[in-house]
C-alpha cells in the first residue's frame, strides 16, 4: 500500500509537474503569442496610425479636410504655414503660377497640393491665395502667384530646415504674410521656433 501510494504520489506529482510545465509553457506561449500577436496587431495598428498621421499631415496638401494658409511668428520672423504649422516654401525656379518642381524634386518640397480653395488665417492676406494647376493634373496652393511646398526634412511644427536651401537649381525660402519671401537672417527670439 505504501509502495502503490508512493507510485500514485509520484505519478501524480510527475503529472503535475508536467502539467504546470506544459501549462506555462502554453499559458506561456498563448499568452506570449496572444500577446505577441495583439502586441503585434497593436505594432502594426501604431505604424498604420502614424503612416496615415504623416499622410494626413501631407494629406491636408491632397485633400479637402480644411486646408488652410495661416501665419505663425518664428526665427524669420511672421511666415506662412499650413493648417498643421508646417512651414511653406517659395521655389525661386518657379514662374508666377507654374511650378517647376516635379518628381524628385516634388519628393523632397511637397507641393501644398488641395481639392478646395484654402482658407485664409489670421494675417493672411485672403486675396493672394490662389490655385494653379500641375502638370500632373493636381491643384496647387499659390500665394501672391508663388507656388507653395513643404519640406520633407521638416519633421514638427516650427522647422525652418529648408530656409534658403540651393535643390534642384534654385534657392527656397519661406514666405511672409505680404506674400515675399524672406532672406533676412534669423531673429533672436528666445529659442526659435513659435
Amino acid at each position: 500500500m505504501k509502495r502503490h501510494t508512493r507510485t500514485v504520489t509520484a505519478l501524480a506529482s510527475a503529472l503535475l509537474i508536467a502539467t504546470a510545465a506544459a501549462g506555462c509553457s502554453n499559458g506561456g506561449g498563448d499568452n506570449g503569442s496572444a500577446s505577441g500577436t495583439d502586441s503585434g496587431s497593436e505594432v502594426e495598428a501604431v505604424p498604420a496610425a502614424s503612416s496615415s498621421s504623416p499622410s494626413s499631415s501631407s494629406s491636408p496638401s491632397s485633400s479637402s479636410s480644411a486646408p488652410a494658409v495661416d501665419v505663425k511668428n518664428g526665427k524669420f520672423g511672421k511666415m506662412l504655414v499650413d493648417e498643421n504649422g508646417m512651414t511653406l516654401y517659395e521655389f525661386d525656379k518657379d514662374t508666377k503660377n507654374k511650378s517647376m518642381c516635379n518628381g524628385s524634386c516634388a519628393t523632397a518640397w511637397p507641393p501644398f497640393t488641395v481639392k478646395s480653395k484654402p482658407a485664409a488665417g489670421n494675417g493672411v492676406k485672403a486675396n493672394l491665395i490662389t490655385m494653379t494647376k500641375r502638370d500632373d493634373g493636381s491643384e496647387q496652393v499659390t500665394y501672391n502667384g508663388r507656388p507653395l511646398y513643404r519640406f520633407e526634412a521638416d519633421k514638427k511644427s516650427g522647422d525652418v530646415n529648408g530656409q534658403d536651401v540651393n535643390a534642384f537649381g534654385a534657392k527656397w525660402f519661406i514666405m511672409n504674410p505680404d506674400g515675399k519671401k524672406v532672406t533676412t537672417q534669423p531673429q533672436n527670439n528666445n529659442g526659435g521656433g513659435y
